[in-house]
């Protein structure tokens, strides 16, 4: 029990409540050291406070004493940093607690560099607009219960909150999740208005720089160890609809299946725009769909290294698009019933399979979401999922999805990994000596009705999936114009089906839209024909894209025609004329595929160069006619 002369004040830290012995008789002077050797602090950069909204501070002082100022024992003071802290002592961050909900940033900051971080961090362009609407849901006057006049207002008709569920329940279809600004108002309602809110991400792996004891597997204690994880079903989703802008664009992707029976994957570029059906909704708009270079038979898929994956998403930019989610085909033709396929994704089996919820995870890690509610500048993920996959009627379908921010925080931490034998169970990794894996809890329903917690190993994977609605306008929209089937360039990484993309393809190309009666500006408007002309090395006009994309973009004829006559194009123009009494005069089918010269004929006429693809009248000649590279 503490004397007269000696008393314990609790103080209120960001890392905690501490508890500190002073007497009676000490002056503020006394209280401040005492303080600062007790926690480790600088001598300036913090001040201490009597009250909890931090208005009576307690000057330093080297007369006014404790007892004087009223404090007594048990009191709660409160500990509060003015400027930049440093630590002057380097185990100051491991006396420091840790949470299971803790992000996975190793540095400590105050909330002044919390208030910097939030104005640094650059949202969304839908984001921004979105932070700044109210989402709330207008009603009319409702003819019987309302009894005031059309000015007037009462509960039957008052606008209602975005998050309000009776309402997202009543839309057709009804909206099975909260808009992620819906959410985000729902926690900064009330009375504290989301003041104590803050969106972080959980944390699977052991905290760093702890030196209390050795590193794992020697070692480990609780202000280190991740706490376990208990699987929730997300409320809210980051996007809520994905549009593609015409069909034409899901149609020229599974011209690839049609033809090959091989499943596809492709990266698909847009934007993300407001939905309108949801309040405070985000839709996924999508313009193009790129096919990266990748290996595929009927049931696998093996993704290869893309060298150009870095040019595509530079042209995109220059159109305003970027990556919004990858669409994968699985598709098995039904042989007992032509033209239909099998329905092979259901309740009773699986939506995604425990690996491509992995994946999933791991594109939405590699694309997060910038916010400025989060202390690390970033907070989940718009990128979607869409499968193509057989409906209950046997045609064909698409499925939007994403994965929930728990799953990708097991995903990126190496937590999560499928089982063998059930596509649809995952497994959480069990503990080794080289990784510390946290127990991961989800709750089911046995028998009798009871609601019981299971560990992971296995574990559903349905816990973590959050369903997009996808499909079609009602008008077409084209950011590229692909409306001309008999004009369309071959897409990329088809070698498979024979659809090649060279300067024999390019040729042809360019000699169909001259002898046809088109308008060129919209036929240069092909993300595939100008993904070609940007990376292939020999055409060299990379540096005249910006210019091209900008007169596309705008559809002016002006500055195109002005870019068609630049010497880089003539130069493209003259190869192209050079080129032409090799290529063929066929015209296309309607079909993607493009018809090339076959090998005979080439072996008759003379011998195409390795490095441009040119075909060289001469067979004698050492050196190509047209790049003046050897043969060989």
């Amino acid at each position: 029990m503490a004397t007269k002369r000696n008393m314990i004040l609790r103080i209120q830290t960001p890392e905690g409540m501490k508890r500190i012995q002073v007497g009676g008789a000490d002056t503020v002077n006394t209280l401040y050291e005492k303080v600062q050797s007790f926690l480790k602090l600088q001598t300036n950069g913090w001040s201490i406070y009597k009250d909890r909204g931090l208005n009576d501070e307690l000057s330093k002082s080297s007369r006014k004493t404790l007892k004087g100022l009223q404090l007594n024992h048990g009191d709660v003071i409160y500990m509060k940093e003015t400027g930049h802290f440093v630590s002057s002592s380097p185990t100051s961050m491991d006396d420091r607690p840790s949470s299971s909900q803790s992000t996975d940033s190793t540095t400590v900051q105050t909330e002044k560099e919390d208030n910097t971080s939030k104005l640094d961090v650059v949202e969304d362009e839908i984001d921004v607009l979105l932070s700044h609407q109210s989402g709330l849901i207008k009603r009319d006057r409702h003819p019987l219960l309302c009894r005031h006049g059309k000015q007037g207002q009462c509960l039957n008709c008052a606008p209602l909150e975005p998050y309000n569920e009776d309402y997202l329940k009543s839309l057709k279809p009804p909206a099975k999740h909260l808009s992620f600004h819906a959410y985000l108002k729902k926690m900064k309602s009330g009375v504290a208005k989301g003041k104590y809110i803050s969106l972080e991400d959980v944390n699977c792996k052991i905290k760093p720089g702890c030196t209390e004891h050795p590193p794992w597997p020697k070692g480990i204690c609780t202000k280190c160890q991740p706490g376990a994880v208990m699987l929730n079903r997300q409320t809210y989703r980051h996007v809520d609809n994905i549009m593609f802008e015409n069909p034409v664009i899901m149609d020229r992707f599974l011209n690839y299946w049609r033809k090959t029976g091989g499943q596809r994957i492709g990266i698909l570029y847009g934007k993300y725009e407001k939905h309108e059906n949801v309040p405070l909704g985000i839709r996924a708009t999508v313009a193009a769909i790129y096919e990266p270079p990748q290996d595929s038979n009927k049931d696998r898929i093996q993704l290869l290294p893309n060298p150009q994956q870095e040019s595509v998403d530079i042209l995109a930019s220059y159109f305003g698009l970027k990556q919004v989610g990858w669409i994968v085909t699985d598709l098995i033709p039904d042989t007992e019933k032509a033209g239909l396929v099998k329905h092979l994704r259901h309740a009773k089996t699986h939506f995604l399979s425990a690996q491509e919820c992995m994946m999933a995870a791991d594109y939405q890690n590699k694309h997060p979401n910038p916010s400025k509610e989060s202390k690390t500048g970033r907070f989940g993920s718009k990128f979607v999922t869409v499968v193509v996959s057989g409906d209950e009627e046997q045609h064909i379908h698409y499925e939007g999805w994403q994965v929930s921010n728990q799953c990708m925080a097991l995903v990126r931490d190496e937590c999560l990994v499928p089982t063998v034998d059930d596509s649809a169970l995952g497994y959480i990794k069990e503990s080794s000596s080289e990784q510390f894996v946290p127990d991961v809890f989800y709750k089911v329903k046995d028998e009798y009705g009871n609601e019981v917690t299971k560990i992971g190993r296995p574990m559903p994977i349905e816990y973590f999936l959050i369903e997009v609605p996808a499909g079609f306008p009602m008008e077409p929209q084209s950011t590229f114009i692909s409306s001309d089937p008999t004009n369309l360039f071959p897409i990329e990484n088809r070698t498979q089906m024979l659809e090649n993309q060279n300067f024999e393809t390019l040729t042809q190309h360019l000699n169909r839209l001259k002898s046809s009666d088109v308008n060129l500006l919209e036929h240069f408007l092909d993300f595939h024909f100008l993904l070609f002309i940007m990376t292939n090395e020999f055409i060299s006009i990379r540096h005249k894209m910006s210019d091209l994309c900008k007169a596309l973009k705008q559809r002016d004829q002006m500055l195109f025609h002005q870019w068609l006559e630049s010497d880089e194009w003539k130069t493209v123009e003259t190869m192209v004329q050079t080129h032409a009494p090799m290529a063929t005069d066929s015209p296309m089918d309607g079909s993607d595929a493009v018809p090339m010269e076959t090998d005979n004929s080439v072996a008759i006429t003379g011998w195409t160069c390795p490095h441009c693809t040119f075909i060289n009248k001469n067979p004698t000649s050492d050196t190509c006619d047209m790049c003046t590279l050897p043969k060989s």
